[in-house]
């Protein structure tokens, strides 16, 4: 399991390594800290996120684990990847926000009691089930993917849940939750170049919006495509997501990239080929910039 507990010990390892900037961006309703790390000198950002979505985890963990061994080729002045990392790091700065629920998470993984006051209504809004496995909301049953100023108001009128829910409620108004506010806030003062909103399952990668998203986000799509393996899928009909609103306000480059296979959430088991299917993504969004 890779809860919240255990990314505050990875991100007390990186700690230790100067290269590594961690900023607190805002905290949860449950009041944990939001946490974005920096590597790099460049003044152009690329920014990528994970566990949007409470039983979503496995990508904070995959998440984390790049940036261990990113952190790690630095050092040690190796290639990762077949990529020489010392230029990537002077060019270019990685942000990283690798739990953005992370109430949601320890619902999903440790029960009604890691809600702690909230316990009565996560019960009520799981329908008196102890089985959180299908929320993925954060505590207050709001989505946080489903949130953002982007078509919001057409989310909000077709949604099935009306109010609080497991899933999919999009909230009474936009950018109401902390989390949301705290990536939101994140997202205009850095002021990213591309975004990458890592989430499961299905091996796809989305990459346009209202035909907002940029002639270079085809040809970057297919890059990582051609690294993972994963299908390339320009038009969902969705809105109200972290890189819908991305792609449409910023007219930039934007994915959300749908990691494994199967029914969340995915079994830790998927770990190891889920890295490797996307550590290709990783390096070439750093790469090219």
């Amino acid at each position: 399991m890779y809860d919240f507990s255990t990314l505050m010990c990875d991100i007390e390892q990186l700690q230790h390594h100067s290269i590594v900037r961690i900023h607190e961006i805002g905290r949860s309703v449950l009041n944990k800290p939001i946490i974005e790390l920096q590597i790099g000198e460049g003044e152009t950002y690329v920014h990528m996120n994970a566990s949007f979505h409470a039983n979503e985890w496995i990508t904070s963990a995959v998440v984390m684990a790049f940036v261990r061994d990113y952190v790690q080729a630095l050092k040690d002045k190796q290639h990762l990847f077949g990529y020489d990392v010392q230029p990537l790091y002077k060019k270019t700065t990685l942000s990283v926000v690798p739990m953005v629920n992370p109430d949601g998470v320890d619902l999903v993984l440790h029960g009604r009691k890691a809600a702690q006051h909230y316990e009565e209504e996560v019960l009520s809004i799981n329908e008196g089930s102890e089985d959180f496995s299908q929320w993925k909301a954060n505590i207050r049953g709001i989505d946080l993917n489903n949130q953002f100023p982007a078509k919001w108001e057409v989310e909000k009128e077709r949604k099935v849940p009306k109010a609080p829910a497991p899933r999919d409620f999009p909230g009474f108004s936009p950018l109401t939750e902390p989390e949301v506010q705290a990536m939101a806030t994140l997202t205009m003062e850095r002021d990213f170049l591309k975004v990458l909103a890592f989430h499961t399952q299905g091996k796809e990668i989305y990459w346009g919006y209202e035909q907002c998203e940029p002639p270079e986000a085809e040809e970057e799509v297919n890059e990582f495509a051609k690294w993972s393996g994963y299908v390339p899928v320009r038009y969902i009909d969705s809105h109200a997501g972290y890189r819908d609103w991305f792609i449409f306000n910023w007219k930039r480059c934007g994915y959300t990239i749908e990691l494994g296979e199967g029914v969340n959430p995915l079994p830790f088991s998927q770990f190891h080929s889920i890295y490797n299917e996307s550590i290709g993504i990783f390096m070439t969004a750093l790469a090219r910039t």
